[in-house]
């Protein structure tokens, strides 16, 4: 138990940094646009593209890292009224077909077009689109990964509230 919680903390590290580089990137970068758009009548198309794509992987990573927390918003009107095993089980069956959504649309889905638009190149920054596509079936990965060890500790009785106190 405690080798997976080392590895959601890694994983968890690793996920928060990116997103802060991405967004570190993005301010940047806009910064950058602004600047030439405004001060020297020069709009950079490439700015433009680049924060599109950066605006995405952040999105998505970002949504993955909180859900991996379990933080991410939900509809709790039946689980909130219900308590112990009953609870347990449906957060459990939520679980589960999070993962199973994940794993068909985002990992599946995701690599297909990923592998589909692998020839058709971006207009400003020519890097090709399944390149920026990665990070759907990525993302779906870590949520399956996270839904896994969130059933996991469900399981065995392991409360959010618990691993926080931990860490």
């Amino acid at each position: 138990m405690k080798a997976l919680h080392k590895i959601r903390k890694g994983i968890d590290m690793v996920l928060s940094s990116v997103c802060v580089l991405l967004f570190a990137l993005m301010v940047v970068v806009g910064t950058y646009q602004i600047v030439s758009r405004y001060f020297f009548n020069s709009p950079s198309t490439i700015s433009e593209e680049l924060l599109t794509y950066s605006f995405t992987w952040m999105a998505l990573l970002a949504s993955a890292y909180v859900f991996g927390k379990r933080d991410h918003m939900r509809m709790g009107f039946l689980a909130d009224k219900l308590t112990g095993t009953p609870r347990k089980i449906l957060e459990i069956v939520i679980e589960c077909l999070v993962m199973l959504l994940a794993g068909s649309v985002m990992v599946y889905g995701g690599y297909n077009i990923m592998q589909l638009t692998m020839t058709q190149v971006t207009a400003s920054l020519g890097i090709p689109m399944g390149v920026v596509y990665t990070v759907v079936p990525l993302s779906g990965i870590l949520i399956v990964f996270y839904s896994i060890l969130n059933i996991v500790d469900l399981a065995v009785g392991y409360e959010r509230e618990q691993r926080e106190v931990k860490e």
